[in-house]
């Protein structure tokens, strides 16, 4: 079984096989969630990478432990200290030549019904030689010429593209809050303690949302000036009030029997971490007191960390955006999730109310798992059909580079760490 196992990982890796779980204890996997999984792994390894490229922490660990640091750096042409290597510009570079790398896929990908072509063997296999080609494109990245020129415009490419990926991380949440409303409602009809269950989250997203606006409004406001920060704070709040009364509103209950506060409670806690976030990159205001001495007003007074803010939200950023990634390759994986996105869901007397409601309950694709012998551990579920639309995935690893890159530099910030 190992020889068998390690024959299949070769496969995997240099040729058009599909990844499997090598463990025999593991179930066997479908192609088209492994395939996914691949490229959520790549994207999260560059995640990290951009992390660690924005730790101080680990330049000057760097500087102490490694011998001849500043000759080797100089030998490389990247600065007397590496700070090439280093900071929010070594992460705009990697970050573009991510983002290339999942454009050009989308490219190659398009219109592609069947996983049986030449550019679907492409998408769904070649792991190894697609490794070597991210590493050399995010390399690559950091010889380009008139780099101050291409930092100033690739800022703003990753502003829009930023931007956007936000709207299509607000569908995934929204559709994430509407499959599990309508999955724990399914399990009223049979046991009431699904009702307790969810008005207890929705208590719990209310009282985050509304936790996080008041406390930004206890350390971002103060009694005199900081008007554009209570404006915001004024209209955010607005809306989430807004979006509650929509949700339980006679129009979009007849529309949508399923939609309920739970949907725009997940919302609101989304809406609070974009305030938080925008007011930690809002510029300090400085003012003169009655001494003629400047003074920072309108932003948190957290001693000498005086990027604690910024990291925090650079770590809740990138958390969230990792569990969009992560949940986007778990639901676009069955053929009926599918159908979910597009507003096509089950009938409710078919659902199945669960906890792990994001997984299909294993009883989906039977006829793939039956007849799917082509691999020892894979399931090939896309013989007739693709499962989703590979060109609109790796675009939306693209726009989730960019997005990325925007978040862990804090939307143009060049000073900001990660770590202390």
């Amino acid at each position: 079984m190992s020889a068998q196992c390690c024959a299949g990982q070769l496969a995997c890796c240099c040729g058009s096989a599909g990844c499997s779980l090598c463990c025999d204890c593991c179930p066997r996997i479908r192609q088209s969630l492994s395939t996914r999984f691949m490229y959520a792994l790549y994207f999260i390894l560059v995640v990290v990478l951009c992390c660690i490229m924005m730790s101080t922490t680990v330049a000057h660990k760097m500087k102490e432990h490694i011998p001849f640091f500043e000759d080797m750096c100089k030998g490389i042409k990247a600065g007397d200290t590496c700070e090439k290597l280093v900071g929010y510009s070594a992460v705009y570079r990697v970050c573009f030549g991510m983002a290339c790398f999942f454009f050009i896929f989308c490219l190659l990908t398009l219109k592609i019904n069947n996983s049986k072509s030449c550019r679907a063997h492409i998408h769904n296999g070649f792991w190894f030689f697609k490794l070597l080609l991210l590493g050399a494109m995010c390399s690559g990245a950091f010889f380009i010429p008139d780099q101050d020129t291409f930092l100033n415009a690739w800022r703003y490419v990753g502003a829009v593209g930023g931007f956007l990926f936000i709207g299509i991380q607000l569908l995934l949440l929204v559709e994430f809050a509407h499959k599990w409303n309508k999955n724990w409602t399914a399990g009223t009809a049979s046991n009431k303690l699904w009702y307790a269950s969810l008005a207890l989250v929705t208590l719990i997203m209310y009282s985050i949302a509304t936790g996080g606006l008041v406390l930004m409004a206890v350390f971002y406001t103060q009694k005199d000036g900081c008007m554009e920060n209570k404006i915001l704070l004024g209209v955010n709040g607005g809306l989430c009030v807004l979006i509650s009364l929509v949700a339980i509103s006679p129009c979009v209950q007849n529309r949508q029997p399923h939609s309920g506060l739970l949907q725009s409670g997940v919302i609101s806690c989304y809406v609070t971490y974009l305030t938080f976030s925008a007011l930690s990159s809002k510029p300090a205001e400085v003012v003169l007191d009655e001494h003629g001495k400047n003074v920072t007003i309108c932003v948190p007074d957290f001693g000498q960390d005086l990027y604690r803010d910024e990291n925090l939200v650079t770590i809740l950023g990138t958390s969230l955006l990792i569990g969009c990634i992560l949940y986007s390759c778990l639901t676009s994986t069955t053929r009926s999730s599918s159908d979910a996105l597009q507003g096509r869901y089950a009938a409710p007397e078919l659902e199945i109310a669960r906890c792990c409601f994001c997984f299909s309950p294993g009883g989906e694709d039977t006829e793939e798992q039956q007849q799917g012998k082509e691999g020892p551990r894979v399931i090939y579920d896309e013989k007739k059909g693709t499962v989703y639309i590979y060109s609109y995935f790796h675009f939306v690893f693209f726009l989730a580079s960019l997005y990325v890159m925007m978040t862990v530099t804090n939307w143009f910030k060049s000073v900001f760490c990660l770590l202390p």
